[in-house]
């Protein structure tokens, strides 16, 4: 496996990015900005950007051990 294919992300994010480079320089602006709120309050909120792998850690768990 490259580093490439290991470090890409699986939620979507590259292809958001490549969407906004196609776009005009204004409306190219106004999406990182948008991205960039977005990006902050999922941080922010704790929220991880892999929910597969919060769901399998939650699967490994055994209900006895909580």
């Amino acid at each position: 496996m490259s580093d490439e294919t290991t470090a890409t992300p699986t939620d979507g994010l590259w292809s958001r990015l490549r969407l906004i480079e196609g776009q005009p320089l204004a409306d190219r602006a106004d999406a990182y900005s948008s991205l960039h709120d977005e990006l902050f309050r999922r941080l922010e909120s704790g929220t991880k950007l892999d929910s597969a792998a919060r769901e399998k850690s939650a699967e490994k768990t055994p209900s006895g051990d909580r």
